[in-house]
């Protein structure tokens, strides 16, 4: 029997090897990313060894993007993705025309003629969906303005170059300059109509219908109580709708899977659905890091210096001059301009695509391939330095200037430290759902000072709404407990579902104080292991609770009068002394 498939080999090696260069950079303080992007170079024809099959991770790695996507749908609205379209569609159009005016230039320097100038310039103007979008999770951006404002600018070059797919065959001759080549206006109007018309028709269906429609789905598999129906059910949708977008209306697998995720965001089940594709949509987004990296060739550093070098300077300061220019003159912050900027300043999945068009379209040589691959995976490799960078900037600006933070402040990056709460004596509570406000509503009654750590942005408004201190984010997440002011607080309680994501904040949180109440909630005996292990005071078991309530029900309906304790005598002591869930306060 075969076992050294090429699916099997290219998902298991990538992924392991993706584990031990992240894990390695990681321990050097470098962001993950770079680690599989390096584990992709290990895997290539261009380096020796293990060679994985190209076509075949670049498939795994549309699947992460298209969960991707979805999961950035599912946090975003109509509301908030027209709320920024003023500022989205012009900053897109000039920042696009700018890095392909570059692009041209350098091309004219090289000796290029004008069309394949320009489709270098094009394949250098559009930045990575998925490096964009995991730059602004680790930041915690994107529920702010600043992360609406680069998600909207992503789509109007996603549209943009779905129009470009479509108007280079027809264009072709004329950028190449052929003799006699002639483009009537109708050659051209007819597909850029009959696009435009697909995405208006694809977007219509999904307001119309899947407004309706998607939503119910997930409703009914909700109520069957089944998990394992529920988990199948949205990756059916996500991955259903993106393919259906992209086989019936030529519209992107990502754009597909956004607004499959936006339709979903309006019904109360969309948190469950972000998490239940959390775990595959990482693993995918990795595979996709895995194929970048397997398309470089190191030598190319050596054969190509200078024109690499003016690449990668329209990619890393041209397209962020452009984009930041075009921010500030709308009215935005420092922060805001530098923040989207920084996300823009890298080219990924849709270059690579036009770079293959091109080069079967004569409109791009090979030279100008290598040059655009080569500028894609060192800008991904920089990005996280460039972000680190301006962090420090914009932090030294804003200082420097006097500057107030901008509205979306309440999520700064990492680098700049949260403002510390000034409540003390008050209980902190992780988490807001189906445990948390049961909990937050006994302790609001109850007249306890509360402060809530919850990620979900409808949650958050919500507790702000009824004068409840809410800070936004992962509460693992560096300086989240710091900004609760935990060191003063008369309790921790962690109401999150997840025991060993609990068992983090429960570790950071002994560390700041290590005489602080904190209670846990777990579902296992093992997490209840692992929760006491990193400091908690007290666990609660769910199913142990519940148990114990059955048993009390059925002691007062079944047993008979005689055999019950008299009134007022004592409770027989818990048979189980060791019990892991030990006393909770009666608010908890």
């Amino acid at each position: 029997m075969q076992h050294n498939t090429p699916l099997i080999s290219t998902v298991v090696i990538g992924l392991v090897l993706a584990f031990v260069f992240g894990a390695l950079v990681q321990r050097a303080r470098v962001s993950p990313l770079v680690g599989y992007l390096l584990a992709g170079v290990l895997m290539g024809p261009f380096t020796p060894g293990f060679v994985a099959d190209q076509n075949i991770a670049n498939e795994l790695a549309e699947i992460g993007i298209i969960l991707l996507m979805f999961g950035v749908g599912l946090h975003f609205s109509l509301k908030d993705l027209w709320s920024v379209r003023a500022i989205a569609l012009p900053g897109a159009v000039v920042q696009i025309t700018a890095a392909t005016v570059m692009g041209w230039g350098l091309g004219w320097v090289l000796g290029w003629s004008t069309g394949k100038g320009i489709m270098f310039g094009i394949a250098l103007s559009t930045a990575s969906t998925v490096v964009l979008l995991r730059a602004m999770q680790e930041r915690r951006l994107i529920d702010t303005e600043r992360g609406r404002i680069a998600v909207g600018w992503l789509i109007v070059e996603d549209i943009a170059c779905v129009l470009t797919l479509v108007m280079l065959p027809p264009l072709a001759g004329l950028m190449n300059g052929e003799t006699g080549a002639n483009v009537a206006i109708s050659t051209l109007a007819w597909p850029m109509a009959l696009t435009l018309g697909k995405v208006a028709a694809f977007v219509a269906l999904m307001l119309v219908v899947g407004r309706r429609v998607i939503p119910w789905i997930l409703h009914y598999v909700a109520h069957t109580g089944s998990r394992e129906l529920f988990r199948l059910a949205v990756f059916a949708i996500s991955l259903g709708v993106a393919f259906g977008a992209a086989t019936l209306f030529d519209v992107s697998f990502a754009l597909g899977a956004f607004f499959a995720g936006m339709i979903l965001s309006e019904s109360e089940l969309s948190q469950r659905a972000a998490s239940e594709t959390l775990p595959l949509r990482d693993a995918f987004a990795v595979l996709f890091f895995v194929s970048v990296g397997m398309l470089f060739d190191p030598l190319i550093i050596m054969k190509e210096p200078l024109p690499l070098l003016a690449t990668l300077f329209i990619i890393l300061f041209g397209k962020s001059l452009a984009a930041y220019a075009i921010v500030r003159v709308f009215g935005y912050s420092n922060s805001t301009a530098l923040t989207i900027s920084a996300s823009l300043a890298q080219i990924g999945e849709f270059s690579f695509i036009l770079v293959s068009l091109g080069v079967s379209l004569s409109l791009m040589t090979e030279r100008g391939r290598d040059l655009v691959l080569a500028g894609a995976i060192i800008t991904i490799m920089l990005n996280p330095l460039w972000f680190a960078v301006l962090d420090r900037v914009m932090a030294r600006v804003e200082k420097k200037n006097g500057e107030k933070p901008s509205n979306d402040s309440e999520e700064e990056s990492p680098q700049v430290p949260l403002p510390v709460s000034a409540l003390t004596g008050h209980v902190v509570l992780v988490g807001h759902g189906r445990v948390g406000s049961v909990v937050s509503r006994a302790l609001r009654e109850a007249g306890t000072p509360l402060l809530v750590i919850e990620d979900n942005p409808g949650t958050v408004e919500r507790l702000k709404q009824e004068g409840v201190e809410v800070i936004t984010g992962n509460a693992a997440a560096p300086g989240m407990l710091q900004a609760a002011n935990v060191g003063a607080a008369r309790g921790l309680l962690v109401a999150i579902p997840d025991g060993f994501e609990g068992g983090q904040i429960v570790a950071k949180a002994r560390a700041i104080s290590e005489g602080l109440p904190i209670i846990a909630r777990a579902h296992s005996e093992e997490e209840v292991a692992h929760l006491k292990f990193h400091g908690a005071t007290s666990v609660i078991m769910g199913e142990t609770e519940i148990a114990r309530a059955m048993l009390a029900q059925t002691a007062d309906a079944v047993i008979l009068p005689e055999s019950r304790p008299a009134a007022g005598a004592a409770a027989p002591p818990d048979s189980n002394p060791n019990s892991a869930e030990g006393s909770a306060p009666s608010a908890a």
